[in-house]
């Protein structure tokens, strides 16, 4: 049934960009930033992790089109302790100057929390709070269908305790993304994500502070704080990870 549910709405979402994209006139190319990370984490693992992350947007009349994909990989004493990547990919459909509507579909993956593989598909509406030079802060939620598959526990003698299982769940997820340009080249930014689900509520937060090195370049620090309300057995329920990254800005 889920993946009936995935078809159709990666369907509904494909149709609607083709359509939009028929709009030479209209449509612009696509513009957003690559970034490479290091930092230092602390929560389930302590390690020194490296990143890469990708973000891309395209406007196409009222249609805005968003992709994402991050993943972070790191090492302590040559043994793997941090693995974990992701997808996601959003439509927006402006309704008016501060309104519009959304359907949005992610998948991640992450060997350290104790959950397989996470996915959420859903829609609802956004709504622009401020639209300024210097800030911007648009907030939006919605409805939507999570599924969570949970990696199976084992005791400390290694004896198996509970099997892999894969629970699907009515979600409600909230989200926030504000910025802040303080001059011509520092801004701050803080997004926020909230995942209300059966199996855990999932809270995502990431603020940051950019620094325009050159036209297409610029350095980052960040700070990523992840929350989980129900983990799994043996796993801690907020991890955090400090970065340092540089970023480069592409198209427009």
């Amino acid at each position: 049934m889920n993946m009936r549910i995935i078809t159709v709405f990666v369907a509904t979402l494909g149709m609607a960009a083709t359509a939009a994209a028929q709009d030479v006139e209209t449509a612009n190319g696509w513009s957003g930033e690559g970034a490479f990370n290091a930092g230092y984490t602390t929560g389930n693992t302590e390690t020194t992790d490296l990143g890469l992350s990708l973000k891309l947007d395209r406007e196409a009349g009222p249609w805005t089109f968003g992709v994402e994909a991050a993943a972070d990989y790191g090492e302590t004493d040559g043994a793997e302790t941090r693995n974990r990547w992701g997808l996601g990919f959003q439509a927006d459909r402006q309704i008016n100057d501060k309104l519009y509507g959304f359907g949005r579909l992610s998948y991640e993956q992450d060997e350290f929390s104790g959950f397989e593989s996470r996915t959420f598909v859903g829609g609802g509406l956004g709504y622009a709070v401020l639209e300024g030079e210097r800030t911007q802060w648009t907030i939006e939620g919605g409805p939507g269908l999570r599924i969570d598959e949970l990696a199976p526990t084992f005791d400390a003698d290694g004896n198996l305790v509970d099997d892999a299982t894969t629970e699907e769940s009515s979600a409600v997820r909230a989200a926030s993304n504000f910025a802040h340009q303080f001059n011509e080249a520092v801004a701050f930014t803080n997004d926020t994500a909230v995942t209300w689900a059966d199996v855990s509520t999932q809270l995502t937060n990431t603020s940051a502070i950019t620094a325009q090195l050159t036209e297409k370049i610029s350095g980052r620090v960040s700070l990523d704080v992840r929350h989980d309300t129900d983990p799994p057995l043996g796993f801690e329920d907020t991890d955090t990870a400090l970065k340092v990254g540089v970023v480069y800005a592409f198209g427009g």
